[in-house]
């Protein structure tokens, strides 16, 4: 006999996880939007301090962490919610908006974890196509908003097409949105994103719409990927407090905690990482377009590129791995024959721009 498990199980989708974490350094790892700049000495130092004294369970408030994106924002602490991720958030979100009869939309491709909340939940997912140029179409996305809409998630940047739309377009997108539904602006990747602007901007319009919830990260920019520390600006305290009422207490770790805490005390070293690549970032683009591909104009630390027709992608990332040079396949990420690229090292861009060259130029 084997065992029951809830019928949600299978309509939830596995997230597409990368390959390679057991292939050694020399692998160049572009699979992930990583950053490839290791956390500074002093948030490593922070870290272990904090490790010392791991006998005890980390602050269930994260009192530090609020306090300090509270004065870096501007917006009072109990509208600042923390999690694991901002996959955590955003899971969690999902389970306090969503049930049976509700509706989420959002853009399609977007962000891989934005089916599980539908799937989860029992609500219904509506997936608007991007526009021709691979970004958000929030005139389609409005048309889809009707009286069982309680989520809409807009990916600014988009992952995994790297394209981002200006503030005020959004701002006239929440115009049209009932106060009743809550939108999302996943902005994982805004610290590198021209178009949006700097990272204060989109802080403004939540003085204005209380059901918007900014949805941010220290994975990318701020180089923390392996601890896990997501955050969320939110319109109004009452998303924050139905966030934290379906989840587990102590999900942000207290390295983790400390670790953020220290690397909001080094914004010039993020700034400088940023523009490094930022300008990798326009290397890889003219690179590619050099190979013939179309490229979206990125704002975020990776690329988005589409293969000749006649090319099979599993070829090409094959191809890639066998020279070292680890991507992520269109395929997992909602558009076959598309390769999404970490902006790396110089090194690591070089390499997988030569090996790329390579393959197609043997292709037929």
């Amino acid at each position: 006999m084997t065992l029951e498990f809830a019928q949600r199980i299978s309509r939830i989708p596995s997230y597409p996880l990368a390959d390679g974490y057991d292939l050694g350094s020399g692998t160049a790892m572009l699979a992930s939007n990583e950053s490839s700049f290791a956390p500074s000495p002093a948030v490593l130092d922070a870290a272990a301090r904090a490790l010392s004294g791991a006998n005890r369970y980390p602050d269930p408030s994260y009192s530090a962490l609020r306090r300090a994106l509270a004065d870096r924002y501007d917006i009072p602490r109990e509208r600042i919610a923390l999690g694991n991720g901002s996959c955590d958030i955003l899971l969690a979100a999902g389970e306090a908006l969503l049930e049976p009869g509700a509706e989420v939309v959002y853009a399609w491709p977007a962000f891989s974890v934005y089916p599980h909340l539908a799937a989860a939940s029992g609500a219904r997912a509506i997936e608007v196509a991007l526009d021709d140029r691979a970004r958000h179409d929030l005139d389609a996305i409005a048309t889809e908003v009707t009286v069982a809409t309680r989520l809409v998630l807009v990916c600014n940047p988009n992952n995994p097409t790297s394209t981002a739309l200006p503030l005020e377009r959004v701002e006239a997108f929440l115009e049209r949105v009932p106060r009743h539904v809550c939108v999302i602006l996943d902005e994982a990747y805004v610290e590198f994103s021209l178009t949006v602007g700097d990272t204060y901007a989109s802080v403004e319009l939540l003085r204005r719409w209380p059901n918007l919830v900014l949805l941010r990260t220290f994975s990318k920019a701020y180089g923390l990927a392996g601890l896990r520390v997501g955050y969320a600006l939110c319109g109004s305290e009452s998303f924050r407090a139905a966030v934290d009422q379906v989840r587990q207490p102590f999900s942000l770790n207290a390295a983790a905690q400390a670790a953020a805490v220290e690397a909001l005390r080094h914004q010039e070293e993020v700034e400088r990482r940023v523009a490094h690549v930022v300008a990798g970032r326009a290397e890889l683009i003219d690179g590619l377009r050099a190979l013939g591909l179309w490229t979206a104009d990125s704002d975020a630390n990776f690329i988005w590129t589409h293969l000749p027709e006649q090319v099979v992608e599993a070829d090409v990332t094959a191809g890639l791995a066998a020279r070292g040079v680890l991507v992520r396949a269109g395929a997992a990420l909602g558009r076959q024959g598309s390769l999404r690229v970490t902006v790396g090292t110089d090194e690591e861009n070089g390499r997988f721009l030569g090996a790329l060259g390579e393959i197609l130029g043997a292709s037929p």
